[in-house]
């Protein structure tokens, strides 16, 4: 497989790749250069190739327009607001499912909130696994954890499960997180056979819209990129006027990788202890440290 280094590269604030630009020679075969491009690999979506005399534009696999490279040229005017205004197709399906997203949210919210209070007063096997966990979540994360933060964390846990698994394409890391495991425990006690699904169907294309634009990103810090602004975006439907007083609070991947690296150096010194690979490991904590059971204590 070919490795592509384009010249230029514009993202969207989900870190997807949004447009792209390369530059030739004016002694270049402009053609030529693009079509050996192509059979490359490189992407046809949303591309500008430019020498010194002209531009042209490939969109959605096809050359859509060319353009002068020349001072008061309208043409090349038209070109750069076709390439800025250029949308792909998984990205409009995405933007439109965060707007439903939002509206559909506080409903589903409510019943949730609901469906806990009522279960904890009715079910005993819930209430005691909800006071067990109580206790876990004191001592894993903050010794004032409250009852009220755990049905938040529940619930919180409940919707955002499966974005991190379409994200990075691993149904079951979140699994792997001490808290997160808990918490998948008591879910199991609150929900009946098809309940969950039921409540949570109205949110099924942001799920979706959620896989095919991760699907976009190819570098995991990109697409840890991607996950921030998805919370962030969640967060301020889930709780508006906390998201506006907090923001979202996580561990920069600079300070996580300083951390394990440095660790990684003491043990090895040491102990003679040294990871198989550091990388992996970072990029695991990452994840972890864009939890949202973590987020908020």
């Amino acid at each position: 497989m070919n490795r592509i280094y384009v010249d230029g590269a514009l993202l969207h604030s989900l870190r997807v790749p949004f447009g792209y630009w390369e530059a030739k020679d004016e002694n270049d075969d402009l053609d030529k250069e693009i079509a050996s491009k192509f059979r490359k690999g490189y992407p046809k979506t949303n591309i500008v190739f430019t020498d010194d005399r002209i531009a042209v534009l490939w969109q959605d696999g096809s050359e859509v327009m060319r353009a002068e490279m020349q001072a008061g040229d309208e043409s090349l005017l038209r070109l750069l607001n076709r390439f800025f205004s250029h949308e792909r197709q998984e990205i409009a399906d995405f933007n439109k499912a965060v707007k439903q997203f939002a509206a559909d949210l506080p409903d589903i919210l409510n019943a949730l909130r609901d469906l806990v209070m009522k279960t904890y007063l009715r079910n005993p096997v819930f209430a005691q696994a909800s006071i067990d966990f109580l206790d876990h979540a004191r001592s894993a994360i903050n010794p004032t954890v409250s009852a009220d933060d755990v049905r938040e964390m529940l619930i919180q846990h409940i919707l955002t499960e499966d974005i991190f698994a379409k994200v990075f394409n691993d149904p079951d890391f979140h699994r792997k997180n001490n808290v997160a495991a808990e918490l998948y425990k008591l879910e199991d006690k609150l929900f009946a056979r098809g309940e969950k699904a039921a409540l949570l169907r109205s949110l099924d294309p942001y799920y979706s819209g959620i896989a095919s634009t991760a699907a976009l990103i190819q570098s995991h810090s990109e697409k840890q990129g991607f996950l921030k602004a998805l919370y962030e975006d969640f967060y301020k439907a889930y709780n508006p006027k906390a998201a506006d007083r907090l923001g979202v609070v996580y561990t920069p991947g600079e300070v996580v990788r300083f951390m394990i690296r440095s660790t990684d150096w003491l043990c090895e010194r040491h102990f003679g202890k040294k990871s198989y690979s550091i990388e992996a490991l970072i990029f695991s904590i990452q994840r972890q440290a864009l939890a949202p059971l973590l987020l908020n204590f």
